[in-house]
């Protein structure tokens, strides 16, 4: 947040929000911000926060309302730092093994406060997972940690450099989990050389075997080589669902990613009036209204959807990624929010909801993780199309080159079922 980055549009302020958590009220400071200092362009994004585009000249006087309204981080050295992922259910799920918030609290209050982790990249990412069922799994983190009943006692699994799909390193008791992060994140500044920034760029030099023995010496481990995560469940981050208790959460998508100042502040007056003042960001960049009764959640709904936002998974955009694009950046070669616009058009014709990735370059700056397929802008309005495929790097495996929107509307219908069927 107090770092603008500098896009073709203008400057990007990036807030970084509490598990992706925020009130009503701090909605409301973001939205007046947006309108007063920037474009009025709201993004939320793959790591659940929120960035308002277009930043104008007058960057302190946008920050200090975000600032006053408890949006910044608790020590200025400390914004960067902030990179702690929960599940947008966490403390509601029904399938929750354990209420992810309270250690995340500490977390975030060690990350922020403890000084020598202000020396961490920007870009390190730490993963809390309860066991929910809404919960973002593919997204790869420096250190992944995901909840385990053993014995009726709460543990956690942890792995580095990766997702909790992946094979475990070892485990501990929840009592322990906050110690296990502190030393996982000053082994890795005492090992980690200036230019390798990322977990993954240690392991490429060290073994993981000689990091974990290392490990061990700071915090007791326990094995867990048979533990497997249980899968998400897909779609959950829309609609109405049940949470643990006796009410339910509404949740709705913001159209390939972007809200505007006036459907921010409207949401955020929703939750006022029928949940308990908060939203909740998601990776898919969609929003939550928890603690819905259940009996207003049609009215939440629908309002939500006359807001612009998308309330179902089969609605095509609903399933469409796509960055700034070339708009707004400058190492884009397409236009890809358009373009995907025009592909939602075209799938609603007939009749799919795909899940597609549209990128303007290689980086991948809107999806955090490999997309089941890839569109990869090489022109203005023209793409190769990627499938996602374990065995080969980047994107997957190239399937056509140099389509036009249009041209894979008809390269679609000569393949009625394809990976990109949900």
């Amino acid at each position: 947040m107090l770092r603008v980055v500098q896009a073709l549009d203008g400057g990007i302020c990036r807030i970084k929000l509490d598990g992706g958590s925020i009130q009503a009220d701090q909605a409301d400071a973001v939205a007046w911000a947006a309108e007063r200092f920037a474009g009025g362009v709201i993004e939320a994004t793959n790591r659940a926060n929120l960035q308002i585009r277009g930043v104008g000249p007058r960057h302190d006087a946008l920050v200090e309302p975000l600032l006053n309204a408890g949006l910044g981080p608790r020590k200025l050295a400390g914004d960067d730092v902030r990179n702690l992922m929960l599940s947008p259910t966490a403390g509601i799920d029904r399938q929750m093994l354990l209420d992810t918030r309270p250690l995340a609290a500490r977390i975030l209050f060690t990350l922020q406060t403890h000084e020598r982790f202000h020396e961490l990249s920007a870009k390190f990412a730490v993963q809390l997972d309860g066991g929910e069922g809404v919960a973002m799994l593919e997204h790869h983190h420096d250190l992944w940690l995901s909840a385990l009943v053993r014995n009726g006692e709460p543990w956690l699994v942890f792995g580095l450099a990766g997702t909790p799909l992946d094979k475990p390193d070892g485990a501990v008791r929840l009592a322990q989990a906050h110690e296990l992060v502190v030393a996982v994140l000053e082994l890795f500044l005492d090992l980690a050389r200036s230019d390798q920034t990322r977990m993954r760029h240690l392991l490429a030099e060290i073994p993981r075997d000689e990091c974990l023995v290392q490990l061990a010496r700071r915090v007791a481990l326990q094995p867990c080589a048979d533990w497997r995560r249980d899968q998400s469940i897909d779609g959950l981050h829309i609609g109405i669902h049940s949470q643990h208790d006796d009410r339910v959460y509404v949740g709705a998508a913001a159209p390939l990613g972007r809200l505007d100042a006036v459907m921010l502040r409207a949401v955020a007056q929703l939750a006022r009036d029928k949940g308990d003042a908060s939203l909740r960001f998601t990776p898919w960049q969609s929003l939550l209204l928890p603690n819905v009764r259940r009996e207003e959640a049609d009215d939440v709904l629908a309002r939500l959807e006359g807001l612009g936002l998308l309330c179902a998974v089969d609605q095509p955009l609903a399933q469409l990624i796509a960055c700034t694009g070339s708009s707004g950046c400058g190492k884009a070669l397409a236009d890809t929010k358009a373009d995907a616009r025009q592909l939602a058009e075209l799938l609603q014709r007939q009749g799919r909801a795909l899940k597609i990735h549209l990128s303007g370059c290689p980086r991948s700056c809107a999806a955090a993780h490999v997309a089941p397929a890839t569109l990869l802008a090489v022109a203005p309005g023209r793409y190769d199309l990627y499938f996602r495929d374990a065995t080969q790097p980047g994107f997957g495996a190239l399937q056509a080159h140099d389509l036009t929107i249009e041209a894979l509307g008809h390269w679609l219908d000569a393949r009625p079922r394809s990976p990109l069927d949900a």
